[in-house]
């Protein structure tokens, strides 16, 4: 027997549910059941829950929600102490329902709940009531979402047409566009027809053009081969006249020749006895050695033992310096600083110097080598090599000056030939006489080998 919190018994014992409680209020019930189990000792728990007596509330809940549903439904005790439970956790809402006249503000399922656990008078009609809000609340929830996805149906049909209506004139645009592009194909093809046809209409007249020229060719290979015939006749005849004047002018040529060499034996004899008469003595100094320079210092044993060894590269002048008593004068510094100017102008000097005396025992020519030596504080330590006279311009004369002043130095009618590459060096040795030679000539007649 259930009682009232008067003491008194309860009414509501006696009322029965006709129908199973509504998922909402149900879930409620078990939840006032979860949070009044931990406030109760395990004796005082139905047998079937306590196994769940340690369980945390969500737990509870979670897992013996059927189980406490039951034992609240069957076991009266257990229902008054969770009742107890809930009076002291909800005072007002239990208070109110005692008193008949729940809080109108009060969720109606935490209203029905209560009415359930407490059981008071009229309780069938409060959980009654509650099932009968909460489904109209669930229809009404459902309604809205009805009308919210009909509203979104709506508007993704709306967006479908817009979309609809794009693509539709798009593909009216592009057919359109196409169909113009048709039309102007069209007409490229008919003019491309027509030009066909014009070109067609040209190779014919090409082609008879060309037949006349083929018939017109021939008419003139005819010609020009009996020209041919002709010019051969004639040059058959100049050839036998060509023979006979070669053969005249060798019979007079002969003649000249005897004249030529009595002259020539004329002029030696004369010379001869020229020489017998002045008796000169023999040339024992040189005219390049009159000219006033600073000659090289003389090298001791260890600084030619220190010097860089020189290449075999053979020389391109034979042709001129095959002349009788040729000199050969080069601007030192211009040929090595255009065929090596990476080293240094020590190595330069004895590389140049190795090659130059190589050039003069081949063709057996006076060689002169000048040096740029106005900015040398004392001689260049250097043995010149056999048949190299090496010089270096004395302090405020250029080595292009003493170069001119070596030319100025030979007798006139002597081959002098000056190797450098400097444009006022070789027009100024031309105007004596001497024959200027580029420094790549020079360079190249080494590499010949």
């Amino acid at each position: 027997m259930v009682e009232t919190a008067g003491g008194g018994p309860a009414d509501g014992a006696a009322e029965v549910l006709d129908r199973p409680l509504p998922d909402g209020v149900r879930r409620r019930v078990v939840q006032i059941v979860s949070d009044g189990f931990g406030g109760l000792t395990v004796g005082e728990l139905p047998a079937q829950l306590r196994q769940y007596a340690r369980f945390a509330p969500n737990r509870r809940a979670k897992f013996a929600g059927n189980a406490m549903a039951s034992a609240l439904e069957t076991d009266a005790v257990f229902r008054q102490r969770i009742g107890e439970k809930l009076r002291e956790a909800q005072p007002e809402l239990t208070g109110a329902l005692d008193s008949g006249a729940p809080p109108p503000a009060a969720d109606p399922l935490d209203v029905a709940a209560a009415a359930y656990v407490l059981r008071p008078t009229g309780w069938v009609k409060l959980v009654t009531a509650a099932g009968e809000e909460a489904q109209r609340a669930d229809a009404e929830r459902a309604d809205e979402e009805s009308r919210a996805e009909l509203e979104r149906l709506r508007e993704e049909l709306s967006a479908a047409r817009e979309h609809t209506r794009a693509e539709t004139e798009r593909l009216r645009v592009e057919l359109e566009t196409a169909r113009k592009e048709a039309e102007t194909l069209h007409r490229k093809l008919r003019a491309a027809v027509s030009d066909v046809r014009r070109g067609e209409a040209a190779l014919r007249k090409a082609q008879a053009e060309m037949d006349t020229v083929r018939a017109e060719g021939h008419t003139q290979v005819s010609a020009a081969e009996s020209e041919a015939r002709r010019l051969k006749a004639r040059l058959g005849e100049t050839e036998a006249a060509l023979e006979a004047s070669r053969k005249a002018a060798r019979e007079g040529r002969s003649v000249e020749d005897m004249r030529v060499r009595l002259l020539l034996d004329t002029v030696l004899d004369a010379a001869q006895g020229l020489r017998r008469e002045l008796a000169l003595p023999p040339v024992s100094v040189r005219p390049a050695e009159t000219v006033d320079a600073v000659e090289p210092g003389r090298m001791t044993p260890k600084d030619i033992a220190a010097r860089a060894l020189s290449e075999d590269d053979p020389a391109i002048l034979d042709q001129l310096l095959a002349l009788p008593q040729a000199h050969l004068v080069v601007d030192g510094y211009n040929v090595t600083k255009t065929g090596y100017p990476q080293m240094p102008l020590e190595k330069q000097r004895l590389r140049l110097l190795g090659q130059l005396a190589q050039l003069a025992a081949q063709t057996g020519a006076e060689v002169t080598c000048v040096f740029d030596g106005a900015e040398l504080a004392a001689p260049v330590l250097l043995a010149p090599p056999r048949g190299v006279r090496v010089l270096f311009s004395k302090a405020g004369v250029t080595a292009d000056e003493l170069i001119r002043q070596l030319v100025r130095a030979e007798p006139p009618g002597r081959p002098v030939i000056v190797v450098s590459t400097d444009r006022e060096v070789a027009d100024g040795v031309a105007r004596v006489g001497a024959r200027p030679v580029a420094s790549a000539v020079l360079l190249k007649r080494f590499s010949r080998g």
